[in-house]
């Protein structure tokens, strides 16, 4: 028999998921190993359910579509399942850990080798039990499966396993690390709550082990469930979230990854239709049955009253509003509009293209610090400011620093930050980028924190940028810094400061809080702790500087020539 031909990329999903209709864009593959599959999976009870209703009797279509796909992707001839991956993203209390307690008992009674492991990973122990119960409850309920002398199944408390006692393969529901994955041989394996092991820093590598496996059984799948992160997605969450929706749009061509993702489309977003209940059926099609819309409703209410900290947290994860910024208590007013003045053209070239001027915002402390820099160039045809920030960071920061680990190795994929060895090149490298500037004729001045100059002093005076010449200036920091952060905002908002858009800056952006003093208002590092803002502080120091109105050293001096050079090499 020939292997069907089928395209997992969905890319009507936003007419779809505002219809209510399936995101599976396809007919099970092998429809026969999909109806038997959804036979014993609809014949399993969920008992904290009043009634213990079947998950045939309590389910919507689209739990049925997904499982479905799931097990109707398996080719019983060839004893090979021609889908592998799939990533389920819902809001909050839709099932979803039941609904995975039910796809793997049914995979454990569907798979025929024996001494098979399936393996429900889980980020925490919490989680793991919030897996293991309903699926023993399935098992306990049903005589066939859990009856103590003649039934299927055998469930182990204790070890959270259940054990298949005609193949002996076991279903296993562990708390993640390491230690529990390693040696693992899963044919099948769930994933829950993929944005947790977003914020672990070895995570990748837990995965890995745990789904080495399949290399060697081609029956198997892994399933990724979540719902969003509770802050800007990272780490190994949001690499599978960007991946799944590459394929979903048709931008990546994977026909073994089938991805199903309950968000809103980028329009609604955009308008907040988010917030009328009339559309909250769009990311939770549960609504009506585990989900109550009148819940939702008052809940709502209950955090309009509040800040957009804890706002944001109940968006993201009933809702599924990706949370672009960690916008947090005493937020610096700014944050709000730092989004929407993002330019992803604006790169270091550009800047220096288009401007007449340029000051280098310099910001770092030690090696648990990031070392910013913001170049912020003066637009010779309108005078706007026009922000590229790059970051560096030791690579020591990754152990010292495992809570924002995740983060700072997806910059260091964006290239927005570049991390360095016991060598330390990020002073040779910053050293390297000014003198690009001033050798184009258009470099004004570099700005630092006084405390920070430093080994600065030494290596800029190697490039004739000195204090003595007027190009190496210190910025005062604390209450000092009140100007240039209020300067900053306000281009924000009247849109003549705009900057790169890159997801280090605005992760910057949101960590920074602003304190008031008696008289005045001050950012400082201390009050982020592991939130890192120094590329931020360094744009506050070009801003002090750029607000002077200052003129380039020698301007054009060398800039046609340099150019030239640019464009022969």
């Amino acid at each position: 028999m020939m292997a069907p031909a089928w395209t997992t990329a969905c890319p009507d999903w936003e007419t779809r998921v505002v219809a209510g209709g399936s995101l599976v864009p396809f007919a099970p593959l092998y429809p026969q190993e999909a109806e038997a599959a959804l036979e014993v999976f609809k014949g399993l009870r969920i008992v904290d359910v009043p009634g213990r209703p079947t998950f045939g009797e309590a389910c919507e279509p689209w739990v049925f579509d997904f499982v479905a796909a799931i097990f109707g992707a398996y080719d019983a001839e060839e004893a090979k399942r021609r889908i592998t991956e799939f990533f389920l993203l819902i809001s909050k209390k839709n099932s979803k850990s039941t609904i995975a307690a039910g796809i793997m008992v049914t995979a454990l009674i569907r798979n025929w080798r024996h001494s098979a492991e399936l393996l429900i990973l889980a980020p925490t122990i919490e989680a793991a039990n919030n897996c293991f119960k309903p699926a023993a409850d399935m098992v306990s309920e049903d005589p066939e499966l859990g009856d103590p002398e003649t039934g299927l199944l055998q469930v182990v408390d204790h070890q959270r396993l259940i054990k298949h006692r005609v193949t002996r393969a076991t279903l296993k529901v562990v708390s993640a690390d390491d230690k529990t994955v390693g040696g693992k041989k899963a044919a099948f394996i769930l994933v829950d709550e993929l944005w947790l092991f977003g914020k672990q820093a070895r995570a990748d590598a837990m995965l890995r082990e745990a789904t080495g496996g399949m290399v060697s059984r081609p029956e198997g799948f892994v399933i990724y469930l979540s719902t969003q992160s509770d802050e800007p997605p990272a780490g190994v969450f949001k690499d599978k979230l960007d991946y799944a929706r590459d394929v979903r749009d048709g931008r990546i061509e994977d026909p073994q990854f089938l991805p199903v993702i309950y968000e809103f489309p980028k329009a609604m977003v955009e308008a907040q239709a988010y917030m009328e209940p009339a559309h909250f059926r769009v990311t939770n099609p549960n609504i009506g049955r585990s989900v109550m819309a009148d819940w939702l409703v008052r809940e709502m209410r209950k955090e309009m009253a509040k800040g957009p900290e804890t706002r944001n947290v109940f968006l993201a994860k009933h809702l599924n509003v990706e949370i672009g910024m960690n916008l947090r208590a005493n937020r610096w007013p700014g944050a709000e509009y730092w989004a929407k003045k993002a330019d992803p053209a604006l790169c270091m070239q550009t800047v220096l293209d288009r401007s007449e001027a340029i000051v280098i915002g310099i910001d770092g402390g030690g090696l648990d610090d990031l070392f910013g820099l913001a170049m912020l160039g003066r637009e010779a045809a309108t005078r706007d400011w026009l922000a590229w920030c790059h970051a560096w960071a030791h690579r020591g920061v990754l152990e010292r620093r495992q809570s924002i680990a995740p983060k700072l190795l997806g910059f260091e994929k964006e290239e927005s930050l570049t991390f360095v060895d016991d060598k330390l090149e990020d002073l040779s490298a910053i050293i390297e980028i000014v003198s690009v500037v001033k050798d184009c004729g258009l470099l004004a001045a570099v700005a630092v924190d006084p405390a920070g100059l430093g080994e600065l002093v030494d290596a800029m005076a190697g490039i004739g940028v000195t204090q003595e010449n007027g190009t190496l200036i210190g910025v005062g920091q604390g209450y000092a810094m009140m100007n240039a952060i209020k300067t900053a905002e306000r281009r924000l908002v009247n849109g003549t400061l705009r900057h790169d858009g890159s997801e280090m800056m605005a992760w910057c952006v949101g960590n920074l809080k602003i304190e008031p003093t008696a008289t005045a208002i001050r950012a400082s590092k201390q009050t982020a702790g592991d939130a890192k803002i120094d590329p931020v502080m360094a744009l506050f120091d070009a801003v002090t500087v750029m607000s002077r109105n200052p003129v380039a050293v020698n301007t054009g001096a060398n800039r046609d020539s340099y150019f030239a050079a640019l464009g022969a090499a």
